[in-house]
């Protein structure tokens, strides 16, 4: 328990006080609720069903190693968060955005120098 002070202050003083240590507690508390919830550990099945695919696929990516698991004995887990974020590293470009790479990579490494003989 902390220690008791008795100080004389106004009630202008005993306010801001009460002011600024409400400030914190709120402030503390809105961290708090930010801070990302813990993350959920999925089986096999359960990541089948999160992804959308069927069982037999999940294992078939596991053995590839393309997607992101733990093991743990015979028993394979997948983080919730960490397959999101294998969804979304497997983002694909929009036509456009792919072009000027697409063009470069067919004329090679880029005009040849020299100019045309």
């Amino acid at each position: 328990m902390e220690a008791l002070v008795l100080t004389q202050l106004s009630i202008p003083e005993i306010r801001q006080l009460f002011r600024q240590e409400l400030v914190a507690y709120f402030s503390e508390a809105a961290t708090q609720s930010a801070a990302p919830q813990n993350d959920r550990l999925l089986t096999v099945t359960q990541a089948a069903e999160f992804l959308s695919l069927a069982t037999p696929t999940i294992y078939s990516l596991v053995s590839r190693n393309e997607i992101v698991y733990m093991k743990r004995g015979k028993r394979l887990y997948f983080s919730e968060q960490e397959l999101t974020a294998w969804l979304k590293g497997g983002r694909k470009e929009a036509a456009e955005a792919k072009l000027p790479a697409t063009t470069s990579a067919l004329r090679g490494k880029g005009p040849k120098k020299g100019g045309a003989k």
